[in-house]
């Protein structure tokens, strides 16, 4: 697997720290509302490199968080006078049920910020007592000065930040630069701590939370939206930096932003698609092709046509898929022990494993639909070709997230079928028609 690192603005092999094994974290969501179009992307892409990673046998340790801190959490709290936990709770739900109808795994781990607030203020600590830290009335800032890497993820220098940062209004930081780490408040969820009551900055929960998850200071994988780049995750190695004197991911992996029919979407603009939506207009399977038919890194631009043309290509797939399985079951074929086409299967992989080209590897499971068309038409069928090609076929789907059905046929939808083909074959159209409504019913057909 080679994929393009922005740490190093190259495209790259993927070397595990531990051979075998993957620790992935993705930027989780700020629960305050439903999801959107632009966070169902992030949930995709990771879904699907890690399952491509796990189909070639790697251990893939995936963890993504929830942001449930945050003004934003508050203020939705105070506008339906409720409390912050009821409302990141029913989101965290509406995440969850997202995530399913996506057909994405859930985290092996998802920790929150409040169940982390111990290990996060013991953090803050450590940078004060490093000297990577200062507290001004209660409110904790991280030094950009004590750090002479800042701005290695984003490759930009201190001085261009400084000429390019606003007048900063707040008279305590000692540069401009210099980010919250903890914040004294007497709105909303607070903590106790050592410096005031309060609440953590955005950029000290994330990296405090793959710490503690991991256990360790260094991961492979660190990914997320390209919005994150900075000054989330370039804040996120600062303090890591600081503390245990590594960048925290050997790798930063990001997706690309979500126009709107050219046009990037904002709430501002009144352009945002809710999952749900677009989940209940099209399905959780169309709304993955979408996703997955540009590469990850680049923009993607979405509009009705873009999810009619998925409708189109993934029923072509369906319909092969089908018929090939109705086949194979009235031969008495099963795909559940057959040997995987290596001639299909290996464009396939080699595709994902290329940056995660999804488009190739799409390419590729056209090429498989196409020969499993030619197989069926076939006299005599080769059985043991169609269940290679049709469990090749599955496993693709497998790995880019995409839900195969087929009907399940009993002895004596078996018997029906065949006896339709043959009142075909014999010219008794008139039979064949009866046997035809009877599997139209069942749906076979």
């Amino acid at each position: 697997m080679k994929l393009y690192n922005s740490y190093t603005q190259t495209i790259e092999p993927l070397q595990p720290i531990e051979e075998g094994k993957v620790s992935m974290y993705v930027c989780g969501p700020t629960v305050y509302n439903y999801p959107h179009i632009g966070n169902v992307r992030p949930i995709i892409v990771f879904d699907t490199l890690k399952k491509a990673l796990q189909a070639q046998g790697m251990d893939v340790t995936y963890v993504s968080n929830y942001t449930d801190v945050d003004d934003k959490i508050i203020n939705t709290a105070i506008e339906n006078n409720t409390t912050e936990k009821e409302i990141t709770a029913k989101f965290i739900e509406a995440y969850d049920q997202t995530r399913a109808d996506l057909h994405a795994d859930r985290p092996d781990v998802a920790p929150k910020v409040t169940d982390t607030m111990d290990e996060i203020i013991a953090f803050i600590q450590n940078l004060v007592q490093a000297g990577a830290a200062y507290e001004v009335d209660g409110d904790v800032y991280y030094r950009v000065d004590s750090n002479e890497k800042y701005g290695e993820l984003s490759h930009q220098k201190v001085e261009d930040l400084m000429v390019g940062a606003r007048i900063d209004e707040n008279e305590k930081k000692e540069n401009p630069l210099d980010f919250t780490l903890w914040k004294k408040t007497d709105k909303g969820i607070q903590w106790d701590s050592p410096w005031s009551k309060g609440r953590p900055g955005w950029h000290t929960e994330c990296v405090v939370m793959i710490n503690d998850v991991f256990q360790k200071p260094l991961i492979d994988i660190h990914g997320g939206g390209l919005d994150l780049k900075f000054p989330h995750h370039e804040n996120e190695i600062a303090q890591n930096e600081s503390l245990h004197h590594t960048h925290l991911a050997n790798m930063w992996v990001y997706n690309g932003m979500i126009n709107i029919d050219g046009i990037k979407m904002s709430k501002s603009l009144g352009n945002v698609w809710w999952a749900k939506d677009l989940i209940a207009l099209y399905g959780g399977n169309v709304i993955r092709w979408v996703m997955i038919s540009a590469q990850y890194r680049a923009p993607l631009n979405l509009n009705e046509k873009a999810f009619e043309s998925a409708q189109k290509e993934l029923k072509k797939i369906f319909t092969a898929y089908k018929q090939a399985k109705i086949l194979l079951q009235v031969n008495e074929e099963s795909t559940t022990d057959a040997t995987l086409d290596s001639g299909l299967w290996q464009p396939f992989i080699d595709a994902l494993n290329d940056d995660l080209n999804t488009p190739n590897a799409i390419t590729a499971v056209l090429e498989c639909v196409k020969k499993i068309n030619q197989t069926q038409r076939q006299k005599p069928l080769d059985c043991a070709a169609l269940a290679a090609q049709t469990a090749t076929l599955e496993k693709m789907m497998d790995v880019l997230g995409i839900c195969l059905e087929f009907v399940h046929m009993t002895a004596e939808d078996k018997a029906v079928y065949r006896a339709w083909k043959e009142a075909v074959q014999e010219k008794n159209y008139e039979q064949a028609d009866l046997y035809r409504a009877q599997l139209l019913e069942k749906g076979i057909l």
